[in-house]
């Protein structure tokens, strides 16, 4: 009888809405108890477990950066020092990255910054095309809305009012581009160098990363 009942949708649903109450809960008590701490505020948007050190890490379901509230319950706005968020908002449409956009740069202290990494739609591998794109092959790709370029996340954050500063990205040439970066600043896993899966001298698989200020 157990066996079956692991397997009702209801039972399963239940469990899952249960467990979900259970991470925003939690998550909600680090988050209060890590801002409590002295030092700058560096948070990492859905972290999903991996953030460094001096970083706080956030989920969506306690900090959704679409949700005006949630902002509002744990910070003040011009109070956040800088924000981290690899892949996510390609999980998001242009719209609601606007609009994201919108509520990071509320939050920021001026000269604060936040890093964002995406998948690159100027890639030069079809096979990595076809995992990152909307509706692709890869892990995750299945919420995927946007496939954005160097050019189309620049714009973005720039309607939101930040100041942009491209770190890695392939052209329309297919000629990859890269400023030295510092991971302390913002570590981005999924990048020329430090993704494993470029570790034969191919650029396997990197990402459009750009930092965009607040001025």
């Amino acid at each position: 009888m157990k066996h079956l009942l692991r397997k009702t949708p209801l039972v399963n649903s239940a469990y899952f809405r249960i467990a979900k109450r259970v991470r925003s809960y939690k998550g909600t008590q680090r988050l209060k108890k890590e801002l409590k701490t002295p030092g700058g505020i560096k948070i990492v948007i859905g972290a999903s477990s991996v953030y460094e050190r001096n970083w706080i890490p956030t989920d969506i379901e306690y900090l959704n950066i679409l949700n005006k509230s949630h902002w509002h319950s744990f910070f003040r706005h011009n109070s956040i020092d800088a924000i981290l968020a690899e892949h996510v908002w390609e999980h998001l449409t242009v719209e609601e990255g606007i609009a994201a956009a919108k509520n990071c740069y509320s939050y920021l202290k001026p000269g604060g910054y936040i890093r964002i990494a995406v998948p690159d739609g100027l890639h030069p591998n079809h096979h990595y095309i076809d995992e990152v794109k909307a509706g692709g092959s890869g892990s995750g790709s299945d919420d995927h809305k946007v496939l954005y370029t160097y050019k189309t996340l620049a714009d973005l954050f720039e309607q939101a009012g930040f100041q942009t500063e491209l770190l890695e990205y392939f052209d329309e040439e297919h000629n990859f581009h890269a400023k030295k970066w510092c991971a302390e600043e913002g570590m981005i896993h999924r990048s020329k160098q430090y993704d494993q899966r470029n570790r034969n001298g191919q650029l396997n698989y990197t990402s459009i990363i750009l930092d965009a200020k607040k001025i």
